[in-house]
C-alpha cells in the first residue's frame, strides 16, 4: 500500500497530509456558493480557489489590490492553507487568456499558499495531436512558472495525460528542467467512470516522483479511499455543493442518496453536527443544511481512513469492503492493489 502522511510546510504553517481542499466560490453571488466550514470542521482549515476567476471579478480585485486579505474576504481564519490553481478548467473550451507571469502576480496578491501552474486541460473529444499540442504546452507553462518563483510559497506543476507513459514522462521531464516542490494531475474529472485508467494514471504519477502529488477534482466520497490507497497527498473537491444541488445526500461508504427517494424518515443517519440536530424534513429542505452535512461527510470520510491507519488495521481488508458493493470501483481497487504488491 501507498498510503502516506507527510507534513508540507506552507506560509501559513505545516499543513499535514493527505488532506482535502474543498473548491470555495469565493465572490460568487450565486446559488453554488460555498457555505462557512473552516471554524466547524476543525481538521479542514483548507481552501481551494480558482486565481483567474478572483482576478477577472472586477470590485473584488480592486478591494485584494487595495490590501483587503483574502481569508478576510473569505471570512476564515488566517491559518487557512489556501490553494490557488490557475483556473485551467476554464480553458476547456476557451483561449488560454492568462500567463504564468500573471498567474504568479495574482496568486502572490491573495497570498496563498499552494500554487498550481497554468494548464491547459485535455478533452476526449479532441483530436490526439490537439491533445498533444495541449500537453506540451502545460509543460512549457510549467517550465516558465518554475523560473519566475522565487518564493517560500508551494509551486505544484500541472500535469495532464491520458496515459501512464505520458505522465511518468512529463512529470520527470518537469523534475530535470524545473524546480518544482510537487505535482498536480488534471484532466481526470471527464474520464472519472474510467476508474481502471484513472488508477493506472496516478499510479504512474506516484511512481515518477516522490515529492507532494494533488491530484484536482477527483476528492469525492468514491475516489477518497483510492486516492489514498495509491499514495496522493491532496486532492480537491465540489462535490459537496453539487450533490446538495440536486438534493443529493452524501454518505460516507455508500457515496451520494437522491433524498427524494426518502418518504418517511424522522432523522437522517449522520451524526454530524448538521443532522444531530435537526429532523430529516428540516435537512432535505434546506440546500445550505445539505451543502454543510456534505463537507462532514468528506471530512468524515477521510478521518475514517486516517483512523484505521492509526490503529493499524488491515487497510486493504478496510478496502475490500467499502469498494465490495460495486462491480466498477472493486474491479478498479483489485488492479490497483495488484500493481502495488508488486512495487512494494
Amino acid at each position: 500500500m501507498l498510503f502516506r502522511q507527510q507534513a508540507l510546510e506552507t506560509p501559513h504553517g505545516d499543513l499535514q497530509t493527505p488532506v482535502l481542499f474543498p473548491v470555495s466560490n469565493i465572490g460568487k453571488r450565486s446559488s453554488d456558493n460555498t457555505p462557512e466550514y473552516t471554524e466547524s470542521v476543525p481538521d479542514l482549515s483548507t481552501a481551494m480557489v480558482n486565481a483567474r476567476a478572483i482576478r477577472n471579478r472586477d470590485p473584488q480585485w480592486e478591494r485584494f489590490e487595495d490590501g483587503t486579505p483574502l481569508r478576510e474576504e473569505m471570512g476564515v481564519s488566517e491559518d487557512t492553507v489556501v490553494f490557488a490553481d490557475s483556473g485551467g478548467f476554464d480553458f476547456q473550451d476557451e483561449t488560454v487568456d492568462t500567463t504564468p507571469a500573471k498567474t504568479l502576480e495574482t496568486q502572490q496578491q491573495i497570498d496563498a499558499d499552494i500554487y498550481g501552474t497554468v494548464d491547459v486541460p485535455l478533452s476526449r473529444d479532441n483530436r490526439q495531436a490537439e491533445n498533444q499540442r495541449r500537453i506540451s504546452e502545460s509543460i512549457d507553462l510549467a517550465l516558465e512558472a518554475s523560473r519566475r518563483h522565487n518564493g517560500d510559497e508551494v509551486l505544484l506543476g500541472s500535469v495532464h495525460g491520458y496515459d501512464p507513459e505520458t505522465v511518468r514522462n512529463s512529470i520527470q521531464h518537469l523534475e530535470r528542467e524545473g524546480d518544482f516542490d510537487g505535482y498536480a494531475i488534471g484532466s481526470l474529472v471527464p474520464i472519472r467512470t474510467d476508474y481502471e485508467k484513472v488508477t493506472k494514471i496516478i499510479l504512474a504519477a506516484r511512481r515518477a516522483t516522490d515529492k507532494h502529488l494533488h491530484v484536482y477534482g477527483l476528492g469525492g466520497l468514491t475516489y477518497q479511499p483510492l486516492l489514498l490507497y495509491l499514495g496522493v497527498d491532496s486532492f480537491d473537491s465540489s462535490a459537496f455543493i453539487r450533490s446538495a444541488g440536486n438534493r443529493n445526500y452524501l454518505i460516507p461508504g455508500f457515496g451520494g442518496e437522491p433524498l427524494k427517494n426518502v418518504e418517511e424518515l424522522s432523522h437522517l443517519p449522520c451524526a454530524c453536527p448538521v443532522c444531530s440536530t435537526r429532523t430529516f424534513k428540516a435537512v432535505r429542505n434546506d440546500r445550505d443544511l445539505l451543502v454543510q452535512h456534505n463537507v462532514w461527510a468528506l471530512a468524515l470520510e477521510l478521518r475514517r481512513f486516517r483512523y484505521m491507519a492509526a490503529a493499524d488495521e488491515d487497510l486493504e481488508a478496510y478496502l475490500d469492503l467499502r469498494f465490495a458493493g460495486n462491480e466498477v470501483t472493486k474491479r478498479a481497487y483489485r488492479l490497483a492493489k495488484q500493481q502495488v504488491r508488486r512495487l512494494t
